[in-house]
């Protein structure tokens, strides 16, 4: 069946994806675990249907990580939601579609620059898009060196305008916040951690 003028076939959106390289299975984390790489600049929503994503996900993404743990980069720098942002339903059905096996064998997802609306909308819908143990492991991070406190460097590609963008954080930290965050304190062993937090999040406020 072909699409209507003006609309892009499955294979068509299916194409568009891979060339755009948007998902990435690539590299390790610190205890050696698979890392799947998300650039959200890169996703075109305005293009690509939400059944088209969920079937390239299963067959292209899900397919290959197996029963092993894994991580998930997610860099959202320069992510604009008009142009990048499927909406709240249309995440909700993502998630659901993510098969159980895959939920339960992810570790961590590191959020690269998060941004101030970022927080706040995942403040507000977290946890009606994820379920908490998803939700818990959320973990914001604000520069690439922090980054690779928990991803190992080698392996990884991350385009160049991310590495911009962090330069420009440096030059006007008051752009940012600093540091690595997470919504969930409690998710860390160290004191040292949770006072961190408290620190990174004041410095948010002021």
């Amino acid at each position: 069946m072909t699409s209507p003028p003006g609309i892009m076939s499955g294979i068509d959106q299916e194409q568009l994806m891979e060339k755009l390289r948007i998902f990435k299975i690539q590299g390790t984390d610190r205890h050696g675990r698979n890392v799947l790489v998300i650039i959200g600049k890169y996703f075109p929503a305005r293009f690509i249907s939400v059944e088209v994503l969920k079937k390239y996900l299963e067959e292209k993404i899900f397919s290959r990580m197996g029963e092993k743990a894994f991580s998930v980069v997610y860099v959202h720098t320069g992510v604009q939601r008009s142009d990048n942002f499927p909406g709240i339903s249309a995440l909700r059905s993502i998630y659901e579609a993510v098969p159980i096996n895959v939920r339960d064998h992810l570790e961590a997802v590191y959020f690269l620059h998060p941004g101030l609306q970022a927080r706040l909308f995942f403040a507000t819908f977290g946890r009606f898009l994820f379920n908490g143990g998803l939700y818990n492991k959320l973990q914001y991070v604000n520069r690439l060196e922090f980054l690779w406190n928990h991803v190992r460097r080698k392996g990884l590609e991350i385009p160049e305008f991310v590495f911009d963008h962090d330069e420009e954080l440096e030059d006007r930290p008051m752009m940012d916040c600093y540091g690595l965050e997470s919504d969930h304190p409690r998710i860390y062993n160290s004191s040292t951690h949770d006072s961190q937090v408290g620190m990174y999040s004041m410095r948010c406020i002021a």
